[in-house]
């Protein structure tokens, strides 16, 4: 007599193929966009990819970048982990300048209406960090309870303390350009000793935490405060590794006449040049963000012309973003590798059995040298590397001997740091081609035009929040190369 034993093996829900085969219905990760495309060629590109790039993107640096900045405590040099919120958030703006440079006016103008806690007058109003964000119940939240939200982008903050989450707050605010973009209103940088005593919390770090994870970083200036104080010059300098971010704005330019304009943009230009130490000419954008019409019609075709180059870069944040994310991440991790190469370097400058302290004092005092050392022998880009100044403090408060070694345990003998380079080579380009593709012009024999921001004949701008939040509607044409189509909205 013969026994037939049936193994029984789970097997993965299936669904019938067109041709009657059971056919295994794939993972969320398995599928692919052609696969997604084919069921409706109607679709935008935006939708059917964002979903699927941000996971991807998260597990990415979940798995190939989190356990290097654990081991290494790249938290204490650089910025803290990265959480999902991180990835996920809207595109952020921050608004910098001295006190009544018309910050708050400008959030004010582009969203159309007041926001609660808003704060406008000549002297210094703004006392405090607001983030002006989307909400439809209209209301204030305090810095501590904004911080532990969920999903919210601000919770790396907590580490600044009670002190600087009682100067910060959320301004929860309906409008329609809100649903696309977060924006930051900051206190205006002081002057002297008020910068320094008046504040008890560090600005200059809590500035720098926001400029690495902002998508834009608009400076405002105005025609009677051209002076760069050493607090703001400061700030600007806490901009290096962002400086693509940061737009220059001459606010309040229809209070002056057309020749001294002329003067005052000179004037700005020359104090920026200084600061900015860069051989490159930076790009002023001289506008008058408010309500009102612009007082002198001779400058008036050129600041609307210039205010609306101004928006169609806030316009475009949205459309970016994931771009954005991508150039972020791979800035954190060639600044993460230029980060093990150097602990590895000071580690095995280490002496084994005694000596410690003076070893430690003696690579403290030739950092440079160390810098200078590792960048050849790795075949790093001086550019990938840290500043200088910032790591030597963090690494005198730590013991070189219980640094991480390249080829050590904790960083799988080398695995860890290949699988990163691997990701920088090819996880990452592979990803990127789930990204929107160039523009077109000619859809079906019809120009397909970028929507435009609207002037009025008066030269001032006009429809503040529809025109910036209304994007600009991709779509698909194929599955194979799928390039984005630019409409106008409808109400363009």
């Amino acid at each position: 007599m013969m026994i037939v034993v049936l193994l029984l093996r789970s097997v993965q829900p299936a669904e019938i193929s067109p041709l009657g085969r059971l056919q295994p219905i794939p993972r969320r990760e398995e599928i692919k966009i052609e696969d997604k495309i084919s069921k409706d060629e109607s679709l935008d590109l935006r939708d059917i990819d964002k979903e699927y790039f941000y996971y991807e993107l998260k597990k990415l640096y979940k798995r190939k970048m989190l356990p290097l900045e654990l081991s290494s405590q790249f938290g204490h040099f650089a910025s803290p982990p990265l959480g999902p919120a991180d990835f996920d958030a809207k595109p952020m703006v921050l608004l910098l300048g001295q006190y009544s440079v018309g910050k708050t006016s400008f959030i004010r103008s582009l969203i159309g209406r007041d926001f609660p806690g808003q704060r406008i007058g000549p002297e210094p109003t703004t006392d405090r960090f607001v983030a002006v964000m989307y909400g439809e119940d209209e209301r204030t939240i305090p810095g501590n309870a904004l911080t532990v939200a969920p999903n919210s982008p601000f919770r790396a903050l907590q580490r600044e303390g009670n002190h600087f989450l009682a100067r910060f707050e959320g301004s929860m605010c309906d409008s329609p350009l809100l649903e696309h973009i977060t924006l930051i209103d900051t206190p205006g940088v002081l002057s002297g000793e008020k910068q320094r005593v008046a504040r008890n919390y560090d600005f200059d770090v809590v500035v720098q935490w926001f400029a690495e994870r902002v998508d834009l970083i608009i400076l405002l200036f105005d025609p009677f405060k051209l002076d760069i104080s050493d607090e703001l010059m400061s700030v600007i300098k806490g901009f290096k590794g962002h400086e693509d971010k940061v737009r220059v704005v001459l606010n309040k330019a229809d209070q002056v006449s057309q020749q001294q304009l002329m003067r005052v943009y000179g004037a700005l230009m020359w104090s920026l040049g200084k600061v900015l130490e860069t051989p490159e000419v930076c790009r002023v954008y001289v506008g008058s963000f408010h309500d009102e019409e612009l007082k002198d019609p001779d400058t008036a075709p050129l600041l609307a012309a210039e205010m609306a180059d101004l928006l169609a870069d806030l316009r475009d944040l949205p459309h970016q973003s994931a771009m954005r994310r991508v150039n972020e991440l791979v800035k954190r991790a060639r600044l993460l590798k230029a980060h093990l190469y150097l602990l590895d370097h000071l580690r095995d400058q280490m002496p084994n059995v005694y000596g410690f302290d003076r070893k430690k004092k003696e690579l403290l005092d030739t950092m440079p040298a160390q810098f200078r050392a590792v960048c050849r022998a790795r075949g790093l880009s001086p550019g990938d590397f840290p500043d200088i100044t910032k790591f030597s403090q963090v690494a005198k408060e730590l013991d070189f001997v219980h640094f991480p070694r390249i080829n050590g345990t904790r960083l799988k003998k080398g695995k860890a740091l290949a699988d990163l380079e691997k990701a920088l080579a090819d996880q990452i380009p592979a990803l990127m081609e789930y990204l929107p593709r160039g523009r077109a012009t000619q859809h079906n024999g019809t120009t397909v035009e970028p929507q435009q921001v609207i002037t009025s004949p008066t030269g001032q701008f006009a429809t503040h929040a529809s025109t910036i939040s209304e994007a600009p509607h991709a779509q698909i044409i194929s599955s194979e190369d799928a390039p984005t189509y630019y409409a106008k909205s409808s109400s363009g």
